[in-house]
């Protein structure tokens, strides 16, 4: 698939990205570095509510065995490309995967509109306007991602490419399963807090905005979708919190879970 590497253009904490040439065309080969040489840190935080296909894997992996570390890992690694497929078909702006094999995703090599590759978010500086157009393009690709069920989970102006057509979400390995993962409210107002954050230096209106709960308000009301208006204004509830209601949940489900286990334990005994 790769005909020869061209260059290095860049090297992050889990990864070294080369341009490659296959046939005619210039791509990008992202290399996984080895687990222990990454700098990624609280790796378990993300994979909560991960599915493993393999039930032998997944065993494995809950043991901490070589073969479920190594398992892991190859998780890991492949979840980039199978993330960059499913934000693709749901309108993100990813870069075009075109395979993962032995620890090495291709994908497409973004270009500015001089041909290079593509600058980082953090590397340019940005008129007003620009900054404010940006801001929307990437708060509306974060609300794309949601309604797909993914969180980038580390997104900020150093994962962010600027190509010829604007804004482009990058580094995926990460990516949260908004469903099943107990920090993806966090997660989701951190992306959104860190890229307001950013464009604010640019558009200082920007810092007073709240997108981050408006939109997992709007997704936990299920009334979320990918044109969804948004304000960037959000009003934090000031009501008591019902306390004894809450407890009154766990009590019920504690006495169904035992209620379940007592049920299993007389079938066992028969």
């Amino acid at each position: 698939m790769i005909d020869g590497v061209v260059r290095q253009l860049m090297s992050g904490k889990e990864a070294t990205v080369y341009v490659v040439r296959c046939g005619a065309e210039l791509r990008c080969a992202k290399v996984y570095k080895e687990a222990n040489k990454r700098g990624f840190r609280q790796a378990a935080l993300y994979q909560e509510g991960r599915k493993t296909k393999n039930s032998r894997e997944a065993r494995a992996m809950a043991k901490g065995t070589r073969f479920g570390r190594q398992a892991q890992e190859e998780a890991w690694q492949s979840v980039e490309v199978d993330t960059l497929y499913l934000l693709a078909a749901a309108g993100v702006r990813v870069p075009k995967p075109y395979g993962f094999m032995h620890g090495v995703v291709l994908m497409e090599l973004l270009t500015d509109a001089e041909g290079h590759a593509a600058p980082r978010l953090n590397d340019l500086d940005l008129p007003e306007a620009l900054a404010l157009e940006y801001h929307a393009v990437l708060i509306r690709q974060i609300v794309r991602m949601l309604c797909a069920g993914i969180i980038h989970g580390d997104l900020s102006e150093y994962n962010v490419l600027v190509d010829r057509e604007g804004p482009v979400i990058i580094d995926l390995p990460q990516a949260v399963n908004a469903a099943g993962n107990n920090n993806a409210a966090a997660m989701l107002q951190r992306d959104a807090g860190n890229i307001t954050h950013y464009f604010s230096r640019f558009a200082p209106a920007l810092a007073a905005t709240q997108y981050g709960k408006e939109i997992w308000a709007l997704y936990e009301r299920g009334a979320l979708n990918a044109d969804a208006d948004l304000t960037g204004h959000f009003a934090t509830s000031t009501a008591p919190v019902d306390v004894r209601g809450v407890m009154r949940e766990i009590s019920d489900v504690r006495k169904e879970h035992e209620a379940r286990e007592r049920y299993k334990a007389e079938l066992e005994g028969r």
